[in-house]
């Protein structure tokens, strides 16, 4: 039995993966190279994780991390991780992988981050972009 939940979303043509859980060595690691290959493979490249809700994540989610980055970079695409927990975050520290990822404090950050077509303009700033764009 898996210990991480993923669902998808698409706002402005980026698509977002919510991870809820444990990202460990098994079944959630295939659980996340499986959804992040089938989204390049239905031409979906630009990503973002959102690991707000990642309880723990070890050596083995990682290397799940990044090699979703690599797959997404070899076909032309970017991984961003945005809402890294505190603890995430020093073991990507000491790794070094804290220097290979964008991570972003805030979605809206993550998603302008990519190049948007044209028609992907920016909200006004008094607009909540995520209360009207939501596509599950």
């Amino acid at each position: 039995m898996s210990n991480l939940t993923i669902q998808e979303r698409t706002f402005r043509g980026v698509t977002i993966i919510d991870l809820a859980g444990k990202v460990t060595i098994g079944g959630s690691n295939k659980q996340l190279h499986a959804a992040i290959k089938r989204l390049v493979h239905e031409g979906k490249t630009k990503i973002v994780l959102n690991l707000a809700k990642v309880t723990y994540i070890d050596s083995s989610g990682l290397g799940e991390l990044v090699a979703g980055f690599s797959t997404l970079k070899a076909n032309n695409g970017a991984l961003k991780l945005e809402r890294v927990p505190g603890k995430v975050v020093d073991l990507m520290t000491i790794t070094k992988l804290y220097t290979v990822f964008e991570i972003y404090e805030e979605e809206i950050d993550a998603v302008y981050s990519f190049d948007l077509p044209e028609d992907h303009v920016a909200p006004p700033l008094d607009e909540t972009p995520f209360t009207a764009g939501l596509v599950n």
